[in-house]
């Protein structure tokens, strides 16, 4: 039964038959560039033409800027590729990815094809690569035992970090075994264990310079492979700085040289120490600050807690009772000297108004029988017992005679005209 397709299945039909033929898949292609237009999106279109004929071709944006194509109209060139049916306009063309001029070498049309070829497959994605550990113990080597190399990553290590261990693996590193040699090595390194189960770290790969075909062995992609299923973080130190192979590319760190790679994987135990040697003093002027602060900070809570604390409380109204009962003391002993003072001027006044001191200036008292005090003749009867007081004693006496006195203007008020005491005398009978 005949079957009729439409225009856009046996487009599709054409791609799938494009897209699994291994020669148009993948494929290098030589010719002139011709009908060369630079879009302004940044893909070019042109033509890839010789004596027999010209191919349709395209270059996207991305692949011009990786490989830094800049063709002109005329330039013979070497173009990688593959080929693809464009439904829209009905036609084949070759979608480049890799373009140089024409005359490049063999092997560096081999490198820049599989350099592609990984790199779609993600083995030099940057998220991938494994950051070098700081302190590495063992540090696995691949390289030759009758190069340079051995002996320069020796003498870098035992002069940065001597705690290290070098794992060494021999491999050529050059030639046509050198691939497989350095593949096996690698094998070897992954299930290498020392005694306490331990493997290595890291490994270096690397070599001398030489000549594009001497490293051509780095290149492989057998190597590039093991490199990338390695268990821990692979440094390529592979010729000199200018030198790049596939292994740089997907490494997880490259070195210019074998010697800058130990340096790259072993800490310097020198600087090591004097940065110790700063952070111990660092270390010891912060504690010191820190002593201090929290010192003072005690200080002034303790000062705090001092003076809120009770016995603090007590030793001030202490203090202060001690104060009032000194001042209390001196006020009594003021007022009791004052006392004693106005008690002394008592005394004086008494003693000035006292009837003894009157007495002592010759003057006496006379009382009767009864105890009264004679004061006038008229108080006193002539044979009355009277009795005189003098300054020293007192003198029992009788009335003979009672003879008032005669007024006069020169008599005191006081004894209303009589003289009823004699100083010295009795009464008159």
């Amino acid at each position: 039964m005949m079957q009729v397709y439409s225009v856009g299945e046996i487009g599709e039909y054409l791609r799938e038959l494009l897209s699994d033929d291994d020669v148009l898949a993948d494929v290098w292609v030589t010719g002139e560039i011709t009908n060369l237009t630079k879009a302004a999106s940044g893909h070019l279109y042109f033509s890839l033409k010789d004596d027999e004929g010209q191919i349709r071709s395209v270059m996207w944006r991305t692949s011009v800027i990786r490989c830094g194509a800049s063709p002109s109209p005329g330039d013979a060139v070497v173009v990688h590729g593959r080929f693809d049916f464009y439904p829209p306009q009905g036609t084949c063309q070759l979608v480049a990815d890799l373009l140089y001029p024409a005359g490049i070498g063999e092997g560096q049309l081999r490198f820049e094809a599989l350099r592609l070829k990984l790199e779609h497959e993600g083995l030099f994605a940057e998220e991938r690569k494994r950051p070098l550990p700081a302190f590495p113990r063992r540090i696995g080597l691949v390289t030759s035992e009758s190069g340079a190399v051995y002996h320069d990553v020796v003498t870098v290590l035992s002069r940065r970090f001597p705690l290290a261990q070098l794992v060494f693996c021999h491999s050529a590193v050059q030639g046509d075994r050198a691939p497989i040699e350095l593949v096996a090595a690698i094998q070897r390194l992954a299930t290498w264990r020392d005694h306490d189960g331990s493997a290595v770290d890291l490994v270096i790969v690397g070599r001398g310079g030489g000549s594009p075909e001497e490293l051509a062995c780095f290149n492989d992609e057998r190597l590039a492979r093991a490199i990338f299923a390695a268990p821990w973080p692979v440094v390529s130190a592979v010729g000199h700085e200018t030198d790049f192979t596939i292994c740089d590319f997907v490494a997880d760190h490259r070195a210019p040289t074998p010697s800058a790679a130990a340096e790259m994987v072993s800490p310097d135990l020198a600087a090591m120490r004097l940065d110790l040697a700063e952070l111990v003093e660092r270390g010891r002027v912060c504690a010191d600050q820190i002593l201090t602060a929290t010192g003072a900070d005690l200080g002034r809570a303790r000062d705090r807690l001092i003076a809120h604390s009770p016995l603090a409380r007590i030793a001030r109204d202490r203090q202060a009772t001690v104060d009032q009962a000194a001042r209390a003391r001196l006020a009594l002993e003021v007022q009791l000297r004052s006392l004693q003072e106005q008690l002394a001027g008592r005394r004086l006044q008494l003693a000035a108004l006292s009837p003894r001191a009157t007495l002592g200036r010759g003057y006496s008292v006379v009382t009767t029988r009864q105890g009264v005090v004679a004061r006038s003749v008229a108080d006193v009867s002539v044979g009355d017992a009277l009795t005189v007081e003098l300054v020293d004693g007192t003198v029992e006496t009788t009335t003979t005679q009672v003879s008032p006195s005669t007024p006069s203007t020169d008599a005191d008020p006081a004894t209303n005209g009589h003289a009823d005491v004699v100083p010295g005398g009795t009464l008159g009978a």
